[in-house]
């Protein structure tokens, strides 16, 4: 039988996020002075809110993939597995995204060849239809088992629900001033859209009445008289509660900043 208590120590994954904390340490560092505008003739101070959220989005990140969550998630149990999206999808991404100062970025985004198209990308109707699409068609039974069989597509998955759920989150926490968040109105409506845009991805698992997955489904139990059809079903009921709650959180605070304004 597989351990599950295994830790990953790869070098693509220790080694990717100890390069992202690198990189943004020196621009937060050492190029600091470059890149952020002094205020009242003094240095930018070290971003360190932005710094706790980042490097917590990294740890996330990793706890998500590289601890024994992943090998229950891999090779045993659907629900596991989901637990491993959602770590990724809200809060690895919202703090990665929390964790960028806008002069960090924004020199990046100013030039037009790359501001036109990304301006297209983080547009809300695209990150809707980005997010709902790529979460659906990484859960088709063919797609999903063969990334349970593959380690190389299973990285692309996880890989791909990060990307997207910074495509999720641009709209509502962007720290940038060049490509900045929506209004709180149109930040309500972009939650519900994005809530009913996942319910047919959260109603197909739920519903199901067959085994989507054989992986899970010949899988040796961890939990006894938890059958694989339990464990599928508490899967997608948690999509579809961590995802409403999320939306619906994200849709109180936008509505609690609206109403404020209009006083």
């Amino acid at each position: 039988m597989i351990d599950w208590r295994h830790w990953h120590n790869e070098p693509w994954l220790v080694g990717g996020l100890v390069l992202a904390g690198w990189i943004w340490a020196i621009l937060a560092g050492p190029l600091r002075s470059r890149l952020a505008p002094a205020v009242a003739g003094r240095a930018a101070r070290y971003p360190r809110g932005h710094a706790w959220r980042f490097y917590a989005s990294l740890l996330i990140f990793y706890l998500a993939v590289g601890s024994p969550l992943d090998q229950i998630g891999e090779r045993f149990l659907f629900s596991a597995h989901m637990l491993q999206h959602q770590l990724l999808i809200y809060p690895a991404a919202l703090l990665f995204v929390l964790g960028l100062p806008d002069w960090m970025i924004d020199p990046v985004l100013r030039p037009r060849w790359i501001n036109a198209p990304l301006r297209l990308l983080v547009h809300p109707v695209v990150c809707t239809f980005a997010y709902a699409l790529v979460i659906g068609l990484w859960h088709r039974p063919a797609a999903y088992d063969f990334a349970l069989q593959n380690k190389v597509v299973h990285v692309a998955e996880h890989l791909s629900f990060f990307g997207v759920a910074v495509l999720y989150w641009w709209p509502v926490a962007s720290p940038s001033r060049v490509l900045p968040p929506l209004r709180d109105g149109p930040q309500m409506l972009y939650f519900l859209g994005v809530l009913i845009a996942m319910t047919p991805v959260f109603a197909y698992i739920t519903f199901s009445q067959d085994i989507l997955y054989p992986t899970y489904e010949y899988a040796p139990r961890l939990i006894a008289n938890f059958s694989a059809a339990d464990d599928q079903l508490l899967a997608g009921v948690a999509m579809k509660l961590v995802g409403m709650f999320v939306a619906l959180a994200g849709f109180g605070v936008a509505f609690f900043r609206w109403f404020r304004e209009k006083q």
